[in-house]
Parts: structure tokens; sequence; C-alpha cells
């Protein structure tokens, strides 16, 4: 509204903006509704921001020697690969940043992460058509899966290092999803 209209707010009109915008204010909102710190729309309802990464297992952390590790992509794939540890680490590298958003209520902000992405492993191992999900059995005996588009996604990472140093096995070491 330029200063020259002649249409004056008065009354509750002008209260109630001059409210909305002072509560807008508050809560930091840019005029458009949207925040002007996104860091504060990243904590999902319920989840409680950490600083360090929180040890939460079954109980049972192996402890898998390098030389003993294996990663197998085999099923319904063209070329099934079993991978050494140090043929996993002659694949291309990528560096991510991610937010962990744990179903124990937890969320850390801007992990940096090292690793290989599943995207990559895909090409290699060249999935069959009638090929829908993905199946993962780690060392511990944990099983769960996801469905192949969801893992074929160019963010998707099999990480070895988590801030700079191999991940440890209290965090799913040698290697984690």
């Amino acid at each position: 509204m330029a200063e020259d209209d002649d249409i004056p707010l008065t009354g509750r009109v002008r209260e109630k903006l001059i409210e909305s915008k002072q509560e807008w204010a508050r809560e930091g909102r840019l005029l458009t509704g949207t925040t002007a710190d996104p860091s504060r729309d990243r904590l999902p309802p319920g989840q409680t921001l950490v600083k360090d990464w929180p040890v939460l297992d079954l109980g049972i952390q192996p402890d898998v020697p390098k030389e003993k590790w294996r990663l197998r992509l085999e099923g319904l794939v063209e070329a099934p690969l079993r991978l050494t540890w140090d043929d996993f680490m002659a694949l291309p590298q990528t560096e991510a940043v991610s937010d962990i958003h744990c179903v124990t209520q937890w969320s850390r902000y801007d992990n940096r992460w090292q690793g290989v992405k599943a995207a990559d492993l895909l090409a290699l191992a060249r999935p069959k058509p009638a090929a829908r999900f993905v199946a993962f059995t780690s060392y511990d005996g944990y099983t769960t899966n996801v469905p192949l588009a969801e893992f074929a996604r160019d963010e998707v990472l099999l990480a070895h290092s988590w801030e700079g140093e191999p991940l440890t096995r209290q965090h799913g070491g040698p290697v984690r999803v």
C-alpha cells in the first residue's frame, strides 16, 4: 500500500495486521510466512536436538575385521557382486552431509559422511526389471528392506566414515547405509 493511498486501515483490521506482524517477528517468519531461520524447521515434532551421536543398539556389536568384511549384492541382478573391503574402498568415494532423525526421538544436524553411493553399486550389479526391493542383512543379524527405488536415490550412501573418522562398531561400522 503506497503512502498516498486514501484507504486508511482502522480499528480491528489495523490491530489484526499489527498483531500478525508482531507474531511473525517473534517466530522469525518473513512476510511470506516462511521462517528466517530454516534450521528451526529441520527438527521434526517430538525430536530432541543432540550434539553427540547416541549409541543405541540391540546389545550386539560384532567386531568384524576389515579383512573378513564382505558386501554381497545378489538375487535379482545381472552381475552379482561380492566385494572385499579393499574392493569397496577402490570404488568412487563420495562425501555427503545429512541430518539424522532417529526413531528414538533424537536428531543431529549436519553429519558429514564418506562412502560409496548406492547408485554406483547398483550400476555395477544391474538389477533385473523384476527387482523391486533391496534386503539388508547385517553381521549382528538385523535385517530390513527398502524399495529399490528408494535405495537407488542419489543421496543414499553406504558410509564407512563419519566426521572424517572410520565408523565405529558402536555406530554400525565398518559400513552402514
